[in-house]
């Protein structure tokens, strides 16, 4: 009977460990799957930046890699539009709207969050709701705002609304303060702290990872934003990069020269990637943390 009882522990024994790695192996698996979907289409934008146009164009022989990669392209991408007007712009609209728009949405949040307001809550749904109106329906309004002030072909109608916040931002900001300890403001208000120093010494250096993580999504949002830009913007010194790329595809064609249009496209990407290298620590600590206390 014992022997009986012992293979019959090792047999389980042996069946967990067989299920163990079998859904391990599935699981990984699955995962490689989606990662090289994901990848791929990037992969393939790379590789037909460097080729010639006839392999590009080429659609009853698909290769992935050319024959001779053709440097040359992105020679001819910045011979022929100006990225670096385009880059100045979109930077400078990224450091003027990011930092102040960031501080007056986590300022909001902290009142939602924090403070005893009187039907904050309502207030809070109020300005969720418009996320549900889509932009295209706001453009002609602020268009006709901005027309009669004299600002059309400048920059402002870029950066003016975004000093006065993010909604999705604000919303994301009011989860994840509403995991810190209400304590610590309830301790700084006692010593004397207002409602400001409260937001600022306190608050400010506990959202970090939050700040991290969706500065890079405001990032990436405004760098890779064409709609607005191509709708206020028509004089080429004041032109966003993705205008400026754009403009690729209307002089050049993309059946004419379908690797140019890539490698404008790979350009525009890599400060992206840079970015996400440098922040991806905080983004995934944020996400984890508020995934965990939401």
């Amino acid at each position: 009977m014992e022997n009986t009882t012992i293979q019959s522990n090792n047999r389980s024994e042996t069946v967990k460990k067989v299920t163990h790695i079998a859904t391990y192996t599935i699981i990984y698996i699955l995962l490689i799957g989606g990662s090289l979907m994901m990848f791929f289409p990037y992969l393939w934008m790379v590789m037909t930046s460097l080729k010639t146009n006839p392999e590009a164009a080429n659609t009853l022989q698909l290769t992935l890699f050319p024959k001779v990669f053709q440097w040359k392209n992105y020679v001819e991408v910045w011979q022929k539009v100006d990225i670096l007007i385009g880059l100045k712009n979109t930077v400078l609209i990224e450091i003027s709207v990011i930092p102040v728009g960031t501080f007056v949405t986590a300022m909001a949040a902290f009142s939602f969050a924090k403070l005893k307001l009187i039907g904050k809550n309502f207030f809070l749904l109020l300005l969720m709701s418009g996320m549900m109106v889509p932009y295209a329906a706001l453009l002609l309004p602020q268009y006709r705002v901005f027309s009669s002030l004299n600002m059309i072909d400048t920059l402002w109608p870029l950066i003016l609304p975004g000093f006065f916040g993010n909604i999705s931002m604000m919303f994301f900001f009011v989860q994840y303060m509403r995991g810190i300890p209400s304590s610590l403001f309830e301790a700084a208000k006692i010593d004397g702290a207002g409602y400001f120093a409260q937001y600022v010494r306190i608050m400010l250096p506990l959202l970090g990872p939050a700040l991290a993580a969706q500065i890079v999504f405001w990032f990436v949002g405004i760098w890779n934003d064409y709609f607005a830009p191509s709708v206020y913007l028509s004089v080429n010194e004041e032109m966003t990069l993705q205008v400026i790329l754009g403009k690729l595809n209307s002089s050049i064609g993309t059946g004419n020269n379908l690797p140019l249009v890539m490698a404008g496209a790979v350009l525009s990407s890599l400060p992206l990637y840079i970015i996400y290298i440098c922040f991806q620590r905080f983004f995934i600590e944020s996400m984890a943390i508020t995934g965990i206390k939401g």
